[in-house]
């Protein structure tokens, strides 16, 4: 008897009381969230408790007490509950029979890796952005909490249903490009950096790539400098976004697709009009653009933003928003249900201007539309990156903490807290980090089966009625609440929810380990309870994995 089973029997319980008290059971509409469950906090009051009495009493038309003794004498008959009691104004207390509570260990072992996986978001196709950083330097520490953050939230969409597509926008088009180009060029010739150059020894570097790939470069520069130029940017360009790939591979980050902005900017085959040529006409048949002192504008103020927006002045140049517009266009033709930006601090001002998008393009902006905005991390200990110089380089932070504990210590915290990071304790091996809490805890489930098999003990008998120690019943509890995390912080968008219940749960195992023996001391002789216990064991160390896995975090069977 999981929670998600209980809660769903008593939405039926009180969908039924009603109708027979002769009233519509659409009517007050009862559903699964309204009969969420909690753990008490005194375990003496029961496994879960309920207040569905009081949040319907007044709808069904009786008082919470009453209502509560209605629905406890109905609770009782649901197979695998032991009783249940009122409390209080109208609180009920449920206790499950220790068989049925047991039964969930098996059905984790089963499972496996799908245990906690679901269907609530099923149908959902969701695009989710995020890093996108410039092609024109490596990726930084603010990059690294959205990366960290970005792919943990895919995954846990992933496990509640969902089809998502883990998109990077590569901003390789507008005048960051064209300094970049003059950067690298300057330094594959040799020559002083223009005023406005990329700072960094990266730069030295990408210019020495450069120069062995394309020999030709000098004499190219000294006959069309600016074919030169247009040469040495897309190397470069190639070259950097390589690197950028291949540190996000190493954080154990992945996307599905890289989308170049080139694209939205280039003709067809046969001058066709570019996507941002076709999105402006796109957005004039909803009935949105105007024109206006030599420029055509949209008018998103009809959906909350603080101004309109220009899509393209007299100059024929488009606008950054002209871009926006068009990648958006894009996400709605390829069949997204909803897009989601994780943007950073610095991006307050996008919230606006892409939800107006959204609804000049005909969207819900309700359902078909999420920006999130990621607050700053600061990392006490780290230092600037030798390449760059001015910034704290993904590869220096991989290389000193390791991609596990920095994605872990960075996907536990909401997106929208700013985050303060000690780079010591994050690296350390000890109870008061985190992620070697968590860790410590899987491998110690690891341990328990390798010295299981070396004593003969097998899962060949399960008895879940013996699991019946306090210790035993928390973490059966905890087991059970899994499911319902991960479908809560997948449609809340959290996945920070995943590692404090990770956290939590470690605390459980391990007052478990301490209390309850799966190996019998001495030359005790097994009995069923030992093999019993086998099971639940190994039901911890799957959860334990299955959290992890979630935040991209690995599992090791040994610390």
């Amino acid at each position: 008897m999981t929670p998600q089973e209980l809660a769903h029997a008593l939405a039926q319980i009180l969908a039924a009381n009603f109708a027979a008290r002769g009233g519509d059971a659409a009517e007050i509409a009862v559903t699964e969230q309204d009969t969420q469950l909690e753990r008490p906090k005194n375990r003496e009051h029961g496994d879960w408790a309920s207040n569905i009495a009081m949040k319907f009493a007044k709808r069904i038309g009786t008082n919470p007490r009453e209502l509560a003794q209605e629905l406890v004498a109905e609770i009782e008959k649901i197979d695998g509950v032991a009783k249940a009691e009122i409390a209080g104004p109208g609180f009920m207390n449920i206790t499950l029979d220790a068989a049925s509570a047991g039964e969930t260990a098996r059905r984790v072992v089963e499972q496996g890796a799908n245990y906690g996986r679901s269907d609530v978001l099923a149908g959902q196709r969701i695009n989710l952005e995020f890093v996108s950083a410039n092609p024109t330097g490596p990726l930084h520490m603010g990059h690294t909490r959205w990366a960290a953050l970005g792919d943990s939230t895919a995954r846990v969409l992933r496990a509640s249903g969902a089809e998502v597509t883990n998109e990077y926008y590569i901003n390789d088009a507008g005048s960051q490009m064209n300094k970049f180009g003059r950067s690298v060029l300057a330094a594959a010739l040799g020559e002083e950096a223009p005023e406005d150059a990329y700072p960094g020894e990266y730069i030295q570097t990408l210019g020495a790539q450069i120069r062995e790939q394309l020999p030709q470069l000098p004499e190219l520069a000294a006959k069309d400098r600016d074919a030169a130029v247009e040469e040495a940017q897309e190397l470069g360009y190639q070259l950097q976004l390589a690197e950028i790939k291949d540190s996000l591979e190493r954080f154990n980050v992945h996307f599905d697709v890289y989308f170049s902005e080139r694209t939205l900017h280039a003709k067809g085959p046969n001058g066709e009009p570019s996507q941002i040529e076709l999105a402006v006409d796109r957005l004039r048949e909803q009935g949105h653009v105007f024109e206006e002192d030599d420029a055509i504008w949209v008018r998103t103020t009809d959906f909350g933003d603080d101004k309109d927006r220009v899509f393209t002045r007299g100059n024929g140049i488009y606008t950054y928003f002209a871009a926006d517009a068009a990648y958006y266009l894009s996400k709605m033709d390829r069949g997204f249900t909803e897009k989601i930006y994780l943007l950073g601090a610095d991006h307050h001002g996008y919230i606006g201007r892409l939800t107006a998008i959204a609804g000049a393009a005909g969207d819900n902006i309700e359902t078909d539309i999420t920006v999130l905005i990621g607050q700053l991390v600061n990392l006490n200990g780290a230092k600037l990156s030798k390449r760059a110089g001015n910034i704290i380089e993904l590869t220096d932070l991989l290389e000193w903490l390791g991609a596990d504990a920095l994605r872990y210590w960075l996907a536990r915290y909401p997106a929208d807290s700013p985050l303060a990071l000690d780079g010591e304790k994050v690296r350390s091996r000890s109870n008061d980090n985190p992620v070697f809490y968590v860790q410590y805890a899987h491998a110690r489930t690891c341990a328990v089966d390798r010295n299981a098999a070396a004593a003969g003990i097998t899962r060949e008998v399960f008895e879940p009625a013996l699991l019946t120690h306090e210790t035993e019943t928390d973490l059966l509890g905890k087991l059970q609440q899994y499911p319902g995390i991960v479908a809560g912080a997948a449609e809340l968008r959290e996945p920070h929810r995943i590692a404090r219940f990770l956290e939590e749960f470690a605390a459980v195992y391990h007052r478990w380990y301490d209390n309850c023996r799966v190996i019998p001391l001495g030359d005790a002789q097994v009995e069923d309870v030992h093999g019993t216990r086998l099971w639940l064991n190994d039901a911890a160390g799957q959860v334990l994995r299955n959290g992890l896995d979630l935040l991209g975090v690995s599992a090791p069977e040994r610390l």
